[in-house]
Parts: C-alpha cells; structure tokens; sequence
C-alpha cells in the first residue's frame, strides 16, 4: 500500500516513524516532510520520500495523488483538515484519514465547539463570544479577572492569552481584534472564565459510533520551567498522565467524549478520525478547554510509542465503520517527549543554524530514545540545520516516568545548536505526586 502523510512537523515524524512500522506500507511519501521524515525507514517500505508540496496547497498534492495512484493520505496539521482536504478527496473517490471540513470545525472555530457545548450540555468553562473589540474590551474592563482570551480560529496553538485581570484582558483583545497579532484567527474571540485545576489531554480514535481510547497525555505549553511565560504550540509531553485516574477516565468518556460525538452527529457532523480533548480537572470533575480535529503535538510523539500493533489497521477500520472500543494494545512503559526550540521562539527566532550530534540517521545513540524531528531542513552535502521554531522532540520510553526522563534529558544534552532551548521539567507534575 501507497501512503501520503501531509505535514512536515514532530507529529508527522512520528506518524511516519510509526507507518513505516507496517508490514503493509510498500511505499510511504511525506509533504513537505522534514530532514528527520527524510531519514526514516521501514522494512518493507525503505526510506521515507520526502515530497516538496507543502500542507496548504491541496491542488498539488491532489496533483501527486493522481500521478502517484496513492491509497491512502493521513493527514497531519489542522489547517489542511480546516480547510477541506477530506472532502476534497472523498469527492475524487480517494481514501484520506481524518474529518470532514464541517467537523474540523470543533478546532477551526473555537466559538462553534463552545456554542455545541452549551447546547448539548457539555461541561465547560462559561463564555462569551464578541465580533465587536470595543464592546470585548468593555466587557473585560467590566467583569475584571482572570480571564482567558481566545482567537475564535485557528493559531497554530498561540492564540490563547491568560490575563490575571479586566486590563490584561483588554489588552489581550486589542492585540488579537485590533492589531490582529494572530491574523484573521483574531477576528472573533471567546473569553472565558478561568478554570482551577489540572490541565490533561485525553485522545481517542473514532468511527462516528464508536471510540477506542488512546493513552492520556500532558502537555506543557509555556515557554519557560515552572510554567511560566507565554504559550507555545507546546513544550514537551509525557504519557500517561496519572492525574487521569480510571475512574476520571471513565466520567470523561461518559459526560464529554460520548456526548460530544452525539451532538456531532445530531448536527449532522459524523467525526471519524482521531479527536483530542484539552480538559481541566477542576473539582466539579473533568471540563472541555478544547478540541483538536487531530493527533497534538508534541503529545503524538509520546503516546505512538506506546501503541502497539500496525496503525494502519485502526485508520482501516476506523475508514470502515468497524472500530473495536477496546482494540488497542498499550505498552504499559511511560514515553517522555522534550522539545529543543530555536532561540527566540515562540517569538522571532534564527532559521539556518547548523545542528550537532546527531548521527546519520536523525538520531542520538541512547537507548529507548527517539528524535522526532520538528522544524528541521537538510542542506546539500547532508548537514542537519534549523528550520522552525519547535526543532527536535526527544522521545524516551522507559519501565517507570523517572527513567524516562533521565533518558530522555540524557538524550537532550548530547544536541546542540546555536540558541537551543529546552525546558528542564517535563512531567515536573506527575514526578511530584504522592506515591
């Protein structure tokens, strides 16, 4: 079988990694990929081609489909799924892995996901949503804090802004609906009160009718150890999150992801594909932050690892209508994901810079560690450089947390590139509990 994976990120690395796994995979592209993508091999499929057709231009990747007679596309980033690349190749009569437009709208418009919440009577923070800066500025000013402050569309993880008070808050709407820092994602906002609690992230495989669950994850946002500074499109990860108890688990699956789906399909919204739940867990129980329409990143990077058997077969049923609840087999070993960015990021950052220590294949010889290559770029005679702002996730699976960890910062310190930074306590939480 013939597969495209669209994306050139950490996850779409990790989807890669994981496919090339498939005794089924004869062939696997990646557009645009990545110098890590470009590195990876399979059994049976040889190395990854990397394709130079970037996420956001469907007619050339349609183009490559045709030429190239491909089976199957998964895709990776949000935007393409936003922008209706399912229903594109659904029409052409091509096989594509992820939802359609209408339900990739649960991440494309933050002000839909919290309409359908209310509605249907799913838990989640109150809100209110303003087309008007003026009158967003005002109603700040009025109710005072904290509050978040949320572009309606899509932000490449950034648009959230948590204001401890009515001015930061105002603040925060001028820079979105009025300096538009985050495009025409800013046009409309959501505000929202803020919720107390810990923050999780809980993914699941769906046919519509049916949900497997995935491995619950943490992420770690900001910027700086301690979580402080401003949001990025995510830090590090690690899995399972033990704050996910079982018996959290099983109220999350009840009061909001069963819930959800039968909102979806009474709104005529069918979701087939993978669906990521940001949740707090305040003390009136689990609560919705928000939806991804895809696998997060850097959460996929720990929790593929941990899954076990030929994704290729859950994406095939998942496609049929024929998802099993209890299909998937979980390594019982913890997976730790630190990212390493440029200097400067989540602001302006350097692109270009040459990076040292990995070997020839993307890689860093410590055992039971992957490197996920996020923002990378080969230049002609085979050197590793910089080309993004999220650069490498350094993966480590180990029997408990601790050990992951360690590898995974042992693993760390052996790159260097010019500004690297990295935070020092991914899974600082989970190391702290109790036992």
């Amino acid at each position: 079988m013939k597969i495209l994976v669209v994306g050139g990120g950490g996850r779409e690395h990790a989807l890669c990694w994981k496919l090339a796994q498939s005794p089924r995979v004869t062939k696997l592209y990646c557009a645009p990929g990545n110098a890590g993508i470009a590195l990876t091999r399979g059994e049976k499929c040889g190395a990854v081609e990397c394709v130079d057709i970037t996420a956001e231009n469907q007619d050339g990747l349609a183009r490559f489909v045709r030429r190239e007679r491909i089976d199957l596309t998964v895709v990776g980033p949000e935007a393409a799924l936003a922008a209706g690349i399912v229903d594109r190749w659904q029409n052409e009569g091509w096989n594509c892995f992820g939802p359609m437009q209408r339900c990739a709208e649960l991440e494309g418009s933050k002000a839909f996901t919290k309409t359908l919440l209310r509605k249907h009577g799913i838990p989640t923070a109150d809100f209110q949503t303003f087309s008007d800066a003026e009158k967003a500025m005002k109603y700040c000013l009025d109710h005072g804090g904290p509050l978040v402050v949320k572009a309606d569309g899509l932000a490449a993880g950034k648009g959230v802004i948590l204001a401890k008070d009515g001015e930061e808050a105002a603040a925060a709407v001028k820079q979105m609906m009025k300096d538009r820092s985050f495009g025409e994602a800013g046009a409309k906002v959501v505000i929202e009160e803020t919720l107390k609690g810990e923050e999780a992230s809980v993914l699941c495989f769906t046919d519509s009718q049916t949900i497997a669950l995935l491995p619950s994850a943490q992420d770690h946002k900001r910027i700086g150890d301690g979580d402080t500074g401003p949001n990025t499109g995510g830090m590090g990860a690690y899995s399972p999150a033990p704050c996910v108890t079982p018996e959290v688990e099983d109220r999350i699956v009840r009061e909001i992801l069963v819930p959800t789906l039968h909102a979806m399909n009474r709104e005529d919204r069918p979701y087939k594909g993978v669906l990521y739940a940001g949740l707090m867990l305040t003390d009136a129980g689990p609560k919705v932050i928000e939806y991804n329409c895809r696998f997060g990143d850097p959460e996929c990077q720990c929790i593929l690892p941990r899954l076990k058997g030929d994704l290729l077969d859950v994406i095939e049923k998942i496609q049929a209508g024929k998802l099993e609840e209890n299909g998937l087999d979980v390594s019982a070993d913890p997976a730790v994901c630190v990212v390493m960015a440029a200097g400067g990021y989540p602001g302006s950052y350097k692109k270009g810079t040459p990076i040292d220590g990995l070997d020839s294949n993307g890689q860093v010889n410590v055992p039971d560690v992957t490197v996920f290559h996020a923002g990378t770029a080969r230049t002609q005679d085979g050197k590793v450089m910089t080309a993004g702002g999220r650069v490498l996730g350094i993966t480590a699976t180990a029997a408990t947390l601790k050990m992951a960890v360690d590898r995974a910062y042992q693993a760390a310190e052996k790159i260097t590139f010019e500004g690297a930074q990295y935070r020092k306590d991914i899974a600082h939480r989970a190391l702290k509990r109790p036992g």
